[in-house]
């Protein structure tokens, strides 16, 4: 921020004008995001650049899957950003290999290639450029006595702003644990990650008023960047809490929780295909048969991850082209035959693309997406939706949601959610969390 109040949309708006980032506050320890009432599309590209799309490709693969020229696609980065997509990128990787420097001892080497630099040369390059200083100079110039070690798995902070209610959020995932492939212990949030084909160990859970501590197990640690960005979903770091609360406080039947827990978040997701699944499986069933479901679907199509017996994990869970060569296998594991044929169809769907579950549809496009699929209800496509972080969506026949709601305003009408446009996932986030 300058003298005279300017502020810019991202990091790298601001780097793109000449302005560093100031020593105290460190705002690079922050995710880069445009705020919701930023252009939609550029919100949706920059969440997508931050997720590694312009690390595994261009910027016109980029805005094919936006739907748009690659032309427009600048245009409207320049126009809104004042920077174009590559540069989004660029900036994200500084910041992300910054903050390992500030909070781990790990090597300037290895903290390169986390960061999904192509070489420690590149890094060097950016940062000057970035940072003004060598990453050398960057860590001797600040010395933090609480740097996390990498022993026993890599553990990096996941820094916030706002409140934030995890005891609700780690309360919400333990109630839906996929068994085998999530768990939750005490205040931790666990579960199996396949990157690249190699499985691995996520652990999330409190750190500090600011931030979480998320700790991961991988035989290598490239592109960790995107692996943080993922995590940071699962409790909506990236999200302003209190924009929503302001909006929804005088209503008479959520005013008063949103006042007095403003640090209820919507739940994210680290596989919104896992949500999917989970859904297809769970429509209309208690949430004891549901999960025995599950747990038979991960033993039998996902694969197995041995040694993870201390974690109460055992398997990765089933990818999209698993189900989809199921076939009537899916029928032999107990699962009605219309559920089944809806399950498949939709892990047909993702796996062939024509259902993208990355952010890049709008949410009315998703929800069309969802719905076309045989079997697939509006309140299954809600919540898949919401698990994205759709600010504006409400699985109405969740059964939790309808026993809070009669619990607070008395047989509803169907209505209802309407009113709490257009931050109904929130509304649902602390219906959720009534007790």
């Amino acid at each position: 921020m300058l003298e005279d109040e300017t502020v810019y949309p991202l990091a790298a708006s601001a780097e793109a004008m000449g302005m560093q980032a100031c020593l105290n506050c460190r705002p690079y320890r922050l995710a880069q995001t445009v705020a919701r009432s930023g252009q939609e599309l550029v919100r949706r590209a920059v969440r997508l650049i931050v997720a590694g799309a312009l690390d595994q490709g261009t910027e016109a693969d980029l805005a094919t899957r936006l739907g748009l020229s690659v032309r427009h696609l600048r245009r409207m980065f320049v126009t809104h950003l004042g920077v174009t997509p590559d540069s989004v990128a660029r900036s994200c990787r500084a910041h992300f290999a910054r903050r390992l420097l500030d909070d781990t001892e790990i090597s300037i080497t290895e903290i390169a290639f986390m960061a999904g630099f192509g070489s420690v040369r590149q890094f060097n390059r950016d940062c000057r450029s970035i940072f003004r200083a060598t990453p050398s100079q960057l860590r001797a110039g600040y010395s933090d006595p609480g740097r996390l070690a990498a022993d026993g798995g890599l553990t990096v902070r996941l820094w916030f702003t706002g409140p934030l209610e995890w005891d609700a959020l780690v309360s919400f995932l333990a109630m839906r644990a996929v068994p085998g492939v999530e768990c939750v212990y005490g205040r931790t949030y666990r579960r199996t990650i396949v990157v690249d084909g190699h499985p691995g160990v996520l652990e999330l859970g409190p750190g500090g008023s600011d931030h979480l501590q998320l700790r991961v197990h991988l035989p290598y640690w490239a592109g960790l960047v995107h692996l943080t960005a993922q995590a940071r979903r699962i409790a909506s770091l990236d999200e302003d809490v209190m924009e929503p609360v302001r909006w929804l406080t005088a209503d008479p039947v959520i005013g008063s929780s949103l006042a007095a827990r403003p640090g209820v978040r919507v739940p994210g997701a680290w596989d919104p295909f896992e949500a999917g699944v989970a859904a297809i499986v769970g429509q209309g069933l208690p949430g004891e048969e549901s999960r025995e479901f599950l747990a038979k679907l991960v033993g039998r199509f996902g694969n197995p991850v041995p040694g993870l017996g201390r974690f109460r994990l055992t398997h990765a869970f089933p990818t999209p082209g698993a189900l989809t060569a199921a076939g009537t296998g899916l029928q032999a594991i107990g699962l009605a035959r219309g559920r089944a044929e809806t399950l498949l169809s939709f892990s047909s769907a993702v796996e062939r693309g024509t259902l993208r579950l990355d952010g890049s549809m709008r949410c009315d496009q998703l929800i069309s997406s969802i719905t076309a699929i045989p079997g697939m209800t509006a309140s299954a496509a809600h919540y898949i939706a919401l698990r994205m972080s759709e600010p504006d969506v409400f699985p109405a026949d969740d059964p939790v949601l309808q026993r809070a709601l009669d619990h607070l305003a008395g047989k509803p009408s169907p209505e209802i959610s309407h009113r709490w446009r257009p931050w109904r996932s929130y509304a649902a986030a602390h219906l959720w969390a009534v007790r």
